[in-house]
């Protein structure tokens, strides 16, 4: 193999992985508090499966008037702020995802069914006519059977921020961890917006005009191992025939 093939071969593989986050990215343009990927190449991959790259530039805030929609307010904080989730093997991770629902055991989990955690731990949401989620992430329920304007407090949203030293990564679950495996702090000042969600980072338009950049690429450095290998070919004849 010549140099200008394997350089072209090497450069072929990293474009196909750049595509590979830049349509993962564009699938996730409408998923709440979704952080685009940022595209690594070869050897920037840890061995725990955490990508290196990520945009933690924040989305907009919407209006949906679901009461158990939140966007996090970081406005009145020293730094963005995080929801807790609970990961499979118990430990946290962090995310803004903030499509809140109670699934069928009775848990409060976000759109991609990730335990969401509060203050007490998982949070355990009984049957209700009314929920409210206060602007400091104080969940009440009026339970069914109870009186009208009966709120039962339920718990509060775990919220945290990262401190100016810690840094993210984001795992292959969506869910950002914190690279040297310390906790975020809890931080009481932190408020949420509820009945509103915010978007996902990523601008479809500027994917799609990434996909074709890419496609472009991709193709040019075909071309260029296709140039290199019948190059070798005609050389190898000269020789044969010398």
């Amino acid at each position: 193999m010549t140099k200008l093939m394997e350089l072209s071969a090497l450069g072929a593989r990293e474009t196909m992985l750049a595509q590979a986050m830049n349509s993962h990215n564009l699938a996730n343009a409408s998923t709440p508090g979704f952080r685009k990927d940022l595209a690594t190449y070869a050897g920037t991959r840890s061995t725990d499966g955490l990508k290196n790259g990520v945009d933690l530039s924040p989305g907009t805030v919407q209006t949906t008037g679901n009461k158990l929609d939140v966007a996090i307010d970081d406005s009145s904080a020293q730094g963005e702020g995080y929801l807790v989730i609970e990961t499979p093997d118990g430990g946290e991770a962090y995310s803004r995802r903030g499509d809140l629902r109670v699934d069928l055991d009775g848990f409060l989990v976000n759109g991609a069914g990730q335990f969401v955690m509060g203050e007490g731990g998982r949070i355990a949401v009984q049957r209700y006519n009314e929920i409210e989620i206060a602007a400091d992430g104080t969940i009440s329920i009026q339970r069914l059977g109870a009186l009208p304007n009966a709120m039962q407090q339920v718990d509060r949203l775990m919220l945290v921020r990262l401190d100016e030293e810690q840094t993210m990564v984001k795992g292959e679950d969506g869910l950002l961890r914190i690279e040297d495996g310390s906790e975020a702090i809890p931080d009481a000042s932190l408020r949420v917006v509820s009945g509103a969600l915010e978007t996902s980072n990523v601008n479809p338009v500027d994917a799609l005009v990434e996909m074709i950049s890419l496609a472009r690429r991709f193709e040019t450095q075909v071309k260029l191992m296709q140039s290199s290998q019948e190059n070798q070919q005609s050389l190898d004849q000269i020789l044969r025939f010398s």
